[in-house]
């Protein structure tokens, strides 16, 4: 039986393709999706294409993206990283036939994958599957937010993945999925206070069933509130991090005048229309602010082998179990046949509908 696979031939042109299914080989095995996550920032980058990979060329070497053809020209053929399925076949003995797990493979109803070059996360047996979306990649970009929120503070010596937020004030600039599991993170690891700041009534209102506390940032300056609350010392008040998971210029000029001197914004964000508005001639410079990206290609510099990412997946396993059941009540907006994918995008891709998780169904 053919595969059916989620392909974006064109800007707000997607179609679901058939696909002869791959020669399972020795040392392969064949998942059937069960779920796969959409990834609303990501993946309606190239939607819409606004993604950088699809009009210039993305240096690996140099770490530089340059003039010349796109690194990931239309069609693109492989979109989201967030995939559940169960083993049908195996000519492994590494993966036995009936497991579950989570992958990256993109949107599609079946794959073939190698074990030793790709990576297949077993789910615990009392894990709802469908919350496996996040095992893989999501939640383990989060989980490397607090790893550089903790590698800040301690260098190479971490210990936790708590060791940036234990007893500390940490503010959340966005709530979507990023920001939600971040605060969640925070929380779990004791933060002393988690406050998730948005303009949107209805994320504040998840972030609020999850049991996090909220600020409107279009209502009294959130700057002011918080550094009226959170008080260091004389000429010290603030955040002591800040976890920018918003993709737009004021989301980081917020987290930036939301910081205590030197203090330190954790960016989670894809700012797909660049930063303009962000003013590092003021608090950014007055303060004596930092500001890390933590994307998932890396841990901070000295951390591997220990922090990997099949730790940062164990993490977010152990986070699942805790809030699992909040997560899949509130975050997972809508589970939707894998057919309607191709619509299902473009609808978002052109704010016809607003959603905060959307998970397909195979």
């Amino acid at each position: 039986m053919p595969d059916k696979v989620v392909v974006v031939s064109g800007p707000g042109a997607v179609e679901l393709v058939e696909e002869d299914a791959a020669e399972l080989r020795e040392g392969t095995f064949r998942v059937q999706t069960l779920y796969s996550g959409v990834s609303a920032g990501t993946e309606l980058s190239y939607v819409k294409g606004t993604n950088p990979y699809l009009n210039v060329t993305w240096n690996a070497d140099l770490g530089l993206f340059q003039p010349g053809e796109a690194s990931t020209p239309y069609p693109v053929t492989r979109l989201g990283y967030m995939q559940v399925g169960r083993v049908v076949e195996s000519r492994t003995p590494a993966i036995p036939v009936g497991t579950v797990g989570a992958m990256t493979y993109g949107h599609r109803t079946g794959y073939v994958a190698d074990p030793v070059a790709e990576r297949f996360v077993p789910l615990p047996e009392e894990l709802d599957p469908l919350l496996g979306v996040y095992v893989a990649h999501m939640g383990p970009i989060c989980a490397n937010g607090l790893l550089h929120a903790a590698a800040d503070l301690c260098g190479t010596d971490v210990r936790s993945l708590g060791d940036g937020v234990r007893g500390r004030r940490v503010a959340v600039v966005g709530s979507g999925v990023v920001a939600l599991l971040t605060a969640l993170f925070a929380r779990r690891y004791g933060a002393a206070s988690v406050v998730v700041l948005d303009p949107t009534p209805a994320r504040r209102e998840v972030a609020e069933a999850l049991g996090l506390e909220t600020l409107d940032p279009d209502a009294d300056d959130p700057a002011v509130v918080l550094k009226t609350r959170w008080n260091h010392s004389a000429g010290d008040r603030g955040a002591d991090v800040v976890f920018q998971c918003r993709g737009q210029a004021w989301a980081l000029q917020l987290a930036l005048r939301l910081l205590r001197p030197q203090g330190t914004v954790i960016d989670l964000a894809f700012y797909q229309a660049g930063a303009d508005e962000v003013r590092f001639g003021e608090e950014f410079h007055h303060n004596g602010l930092s500001l890390r990206c933590a994307q998932i290609g890396r841990v901070p510099r000295g951390l591997t082998p220990f922090w990997d990412r099949e730790r940062l997946s164990a993490e977010t396993i152990e986070l699942l179990r805790q809030y699992g059941d909040l997560i899949r009540k509130h975050m997972i907006s809508a589970v939707v046949p894998f057919e309607e994918a191709p619509a299902l995008l473009t609808d978002l891709a052109e704010r016809r509908r607003q959603e905060l998780q959307v998970v397909l169904t195979g």
